[in-house]
C-alpha cells in the first residue's frame, strides 16, 4: 500500500513541475538506467563520462541528490573536487621562473667557456656585460659546459666489430656426468670468425690449468691481441700480467653484464643445445671425445649466422658430384658434402 501511495505524491508532483524540470529529471534517471543496464559480470563500473556528466549535474541542477542512486552525493563531490584540480593545474602549467637564454647567448656562452677554459664564471659573465648583454652568474654556470666534457670514448660494441678479427673470448661451463661429479669445460673463441680455436675439460679448474690451456691454445705464433674473460677469480690474480707478456691484453667484462662477452656464451649455449643436453657424460676422458668430434663439426661444417651461413673454417667444396650425409656424435647430427 505504502508503494502506491508513493506513486501517487509522485505522479502529484509531476503534474505540478515546470516541463523543463520534468526533462531534466528523466534525463537523469536514463542516464543510470544506461549504466544498471551495461553487460557486464560484475557489478556496473562508472566510465568517466559518466562521472562529468554528474558533476555538470550538480553544478546545473539543484536537486540532482535527490534523484541519485548508483553513488553517493559526497563521491560526486569528490570527483568535482579532483576535476577542479585537474583545471587548475593545466591553468598553471606553464613555467615560472626567469625566461630562458635565448640560443645565441647560450651557444655564445658555450663558445667562451671552450676557447677560453681558463675563464671562471664570472670572467665570462663580465665579457657578456661589455657586449650589454646581462645574465647571472647562475645561468653562466648552467650553459657553459653543455655537451661532453671531454670527446666520447667508442662504446663496447663499436670496439669489439673493430678488433674482431683480434679479439679471443674465453669462459668456462659446467657439465654433469653420470655418477653426478662436475666437470667444468673452457672455451676458447674467436669474434672475427667464430673459430672454436680451443676446448678442454677438467675436474678441478685451477689458474695454473687455466694458463695451460691458454698457452697451448696461442702455440705456433697464433695469438689474439685482446683475450675478453669474466672476472671470475679462477683465472688467478696473475693472468693479465701473464698474457701481457705474451702479447695479449686481457679486458675484463663488467661485472654481471653477460652480454658483455656475448660470443662465448652464445657458443656455451649452441653447445648445451646441439650437444651436451642430448647425452649422458660418462666421465672425463668421454666429455673429451665428444668435445673433440662436435668442435670439428663446428668448424668445418656447421652454417653459422654471423657469417652468412658460412662455416667458421672457409673449406674447398666441390660443387658437382653424389651427395653423401656422414653421421655426426652417433646420428645426433650429420654432415651434407658431395664426393670428388
Amino acid at each position: 500500500m505504502l508503494d502506491y501511495l508513493l506513486l501517487l505524491l509522485a505522479f502529484v508532483r509531476a503534474a505540478v513541475c515546470s516541463r523543463a524540470e520534468l526533462a531534466v529529471e528523466n534525463l537523469v534517471l536514463r542516464q543510470q538506467l544506461a549504466v544498471l543496464t551495461r553487460p557486464t559480470r560484475k557489478r556496473p563500473r562508472l566510465h568517466r563520462g559518466d562521472r562529468v556528466f554528474w558533476v555538470l549535474a550538480r553544478r546545473l541542477w539543484r536537486r540532482w541528490s535527490h534523484h541519485l542512486v548508483v553513488v553517493r552525493p559526497e563521491t560526486v563531490i569528490r570527483w568535482h573536487r579532483q576535476g577542479w584540480r585537474l583545471f587548475w593545474r593545466w591553468r598553471s602549467r606553464s613555467r615560472l621562473g626567469r625566461p630562458r637564454l635565448s640560443a645565441e647567448v647560450r651557444g655564445l656562452i658555450a663558445a667562451m667557456a671552450r676557447d677560453n677554459p681558463r675563464w671562471g664564471s664570472e670572467r665570462i659573465r663580465g665579457e657578456l656585460l661589455k657586449l650589454s648583454i646581462a645574465v647571472s652568474k647562475r645561468s653562466v654556470q648552467r650553459y657553459r659546459r653543455r655537451g661532453p666534457a671531454h670527446p666520447p670514448s667508442q662504446t663496447w660494441r663499436t670496439f669489439l666489430a673493430t678488433h674482431a678479427h683480434g679479439v679471443w673470448a674465453a669462459d668456462l661451463c659446467t657439465v654433469q656426468t653420470l655418477t653426478f661429479k662436475t666437470l667444468y669445460v673452457l672455451v676458447l673463441i674467436t669474434h672475427g670468425r667464430r673459430e672454436l680455436v680451443h676446448v678442454a675439460v677438467t675436474a678441478h679448474p685451477i689458474a695454473a690449468w687455466i694458463w695451460r690451456q691458454v698457452v697451448e691454445a696461442t702455440a705456433w705464433g697464433r695469438q689474439p691481441r685482446y683475450l675478453l674473460r669474466a672476472r671470475a677469480a679462477v683465472y688467478g690474480g696473475d693472468f693479465a700480467q701473464r698474457a701481457a707478456a705474451l702479447g695479449v691484453e686481457t679486458l675484463l667484462a663488467p661485472v654481471r653484464a653477460s652480454r658483455a662477452n656475448a660470443v662465448a656464451e652464445r657458443v656455451i649455449g649452441t653447445l648445451r643445445r646441439e650437444c651436451l643436453d642430448h647425452l649422458v657424460v660418462l666421465n672425463e676422458r668421454h666429455l673429451s671425445a665428444v668435445l673433440r668430434e662436435f668442435t670439428r663439426y663446428y668448424n668445418r661444417a656447421r652454417p653459422h649466422r654471423a657469417l652468412r651461413l658460412e662455416t667458421p673454417l672457409p673449406m674447398a667444396r666441390p660443387s658437382t658430384g653424389p651427395i653423401r650425409a656422414r653421421p655426426v656424435l652417433g646420428g645426433l647430427h650429420h654432415e651434407y658434402e658431395r664426393a670428388a
